[in-house]
């Protein structure tokens, strides 16, 4: 019905995020000059997380086109123009905020990641 709105809607606050971490990362570059190892910025690493929050929104926004459950015309859900409003609402908290979540999840796990093989290739160089 409506559940890829949440992670659109939380696609929508990371790249906002996402703009103002870059600005102050370029106010801040001449401070990092004295790093030898090169460390992927966090605005990088909320890039990824960006990427893959619309991009699965756009295949769920597709998806709901497909079957019918999203009109060109207003109220543009369905659900609300057939009076289902609670049971949009319902899925939009079970089904939308968990894949929210889980993309969230596993972002956290790549940055995990990436920040231990940072760690590691600087005590390898020092």
């Amino acid at each position: 019905m409506a559940c890829f709105l949440v992670p659109t809607t939380e696609a929508i606050v990371t790249t906002v995020a996402e703009k103002i971490i870059v600005s102050k990362e370029k106010k801040n570059e001449g401070a990092d000059a004295s790093a030898q190892i090169p460390k992927v910025k966090f605005s990088q690493k909320l890039s990824w997380l960006n990427k893959m929050l619309w991009g699965g929104s756009a295949l769920l926004a597709f998806e709901h086109v497909w079957h019918g459950e999203v009109i060109p015309t207003f109220p543009f859900l369905t659900a609300v123009q057939n009076g289902e409003t609670a049971d949009m609402l319902v899925e939009m908290g079970t089904a939308g905020v968990g894949m929210a979540v889980l993309v969230t999840l596993i972002w956290g796990v790549m940055v995990a990641a990436s920040s231990a093989i940072e760690k590691r290739e600087a005590k390898e160089d020092a």
